[in-house]
């Protein structure tokens, strides 16, 4: 039987069709109304409060003239900080998918690692600092540690469930077919994580920062980073500094959010997840 053939121009139609179909569903209330009223209502509810309290917390307008004042110097000393949250955020990341493959391989690991992971969790951050500033000095490298070990425990306990959510039958061809582990690691295991992995991402990507303006607040020993930035203007009494500088810290969270979210959408999108 011949097959009918398509229309010239039928697979671009059918992809214009597509991209129209997702630009109406943005433009929908249903999906922007709720976060513009959320929105409006945090800002509102601050707005009311800081008419009363301008000492301690500033008005909209006081924080929005800092950051129109200061906006270089504040994406400056923003760029400071990712500077040492993402190779913080690279190296926990990493170390973490390798730990839960060997976890994943080994129950003997498992045992060893684990509880170690816990303790490093439940640690207070603040306490890692002056045995990181005796063996790194003050320089970037502590923040960097610093950025890495506040993201390293979700990072981890999100790659140990994606490596262990691999379909059970799929796991049962593959042992019919004498797969080593291996090759069930790599060919269908790792796949399956994918969500899970990026996940983690979502998570740690802006915990890493927050690691990094810690570290720097904590640390000190530089005149650079958000948190620095932040830790001098609440010390001269300066909050709609500090506010701003706040700001530009969430935003570049946002920023990392959406950036793993994109990729996030890419990479599932041509896995066949969604």
């Amino acid at each position: 039987m011949a097959r009918a053939a398509l229309p010239a121009g039928g697979g671009r139609q059918a992809t214009a069709g597509v991209t129209l179909s997702r630009l109406a569903s943005l433009v929908r209330p249903a999906n922007w109304l709720p976060t513009v009223l959320a929105l409006a209502a945090v800002a509102g509810a601050w707005q009311l409060v800081a008419s009363s309290t301008t000492a301690i917390i500033p008005t909209l307008g006081a924080i929005w003239s800092a950051f129109a004042g200061h906006t270089v110097a504040l994406f400056a000393n923003g760029g400071d900080t990712l500077a040492e949250a993402l190779p913080g955020l690279a190296i926990s990341y990493v170390v973490a998918i390798v730990l839960a493959v060997a976890m994943s391989q080994s129950r003997v690991v498992t045992r060893a690692v684990l509880p170690l992971a816990v303790a490093l969790n439940v640690s207070p951050i603040i306490a890692f600092a002056p045995p990181l500033s005796i063996a790194f000095g003050l320089g970037r490298a502590p923040r960097v540690v610093l950025a890495a070990v506040i993201t390293f425990f979700p990072s981890l306990i999100n790659a140990i469930v994606g490596l262990g959510s691999a379909d059970q039958g799929a796991l049962e061809v593959f042992q019919t077919l004498h797969a080593s582990r291996w090759e069930t690691l790599w060919r269908l295991r790792l796949p399956a994580s994918l969500p899970y992995l990026f996940a983690a991402a979502r998570i740690s990507a802006p915990l890493s920062l927050v690691g990094a303006a810690v570290a720097e607040m904590v640390l000190g020993g530089t005149n650079v980073g958000l948190g620095i930035w932040i830790n001098t203007a609440s010390a001269n009494a300066q909050l709609n500094l500090a506010w701003a500088g706040i700001a530009v810290l969430a935003f570049f969270g946002l920023l990392l959010t959406g950036l793993v979210a994109g990729l996030e959408a890419w990479v599932l999108k041509r896995r066949g997840f969604r």
